[in-house]
């Protein structure tokens, strides 16, 4: 248990930033999710205007330190490519 006032405080900034930050890693992740059933359902207007929307919020995320900037990048890159082939293949 946290002694003094300053570890309290840190305690408390710690808790809140967890929660701010499980916050936006699920709102990434649903994006994310919406990007990968328009990919598989083969919807190219759909899995464009998915990637579209993701991708904001990967860098937000990023940005915030939710998650590596090198991570997001790789992960938008490997949709978008995944994107391209769907649209590029029919």
């Amino acid at each position: 248990m946290a002694n003094t006032s300053s570890a309290k405080k840190a305690t408390r900034k710690i808790a809140r930033r967890t929660e701010m930050n499980k916050n936006r890693r699920s709102r990434v992740r649903t994006y994310l999710r919406r990007v990968e059933e328009a990919l598989a359902s083969g919807d190219k207007d759909a899995a464009v205007g998915a990637f579209h929307a993701a991708e904001p919020e990967l860098m937000r995320a990023a940005s915030k330190g939710v998650f590596h900037k090198n991570t997001a990048s790789r992960k938008v890159s490997r949709l978008a490519a995944r994107v391209n082939a769907l649209v590029t293949a029919g």
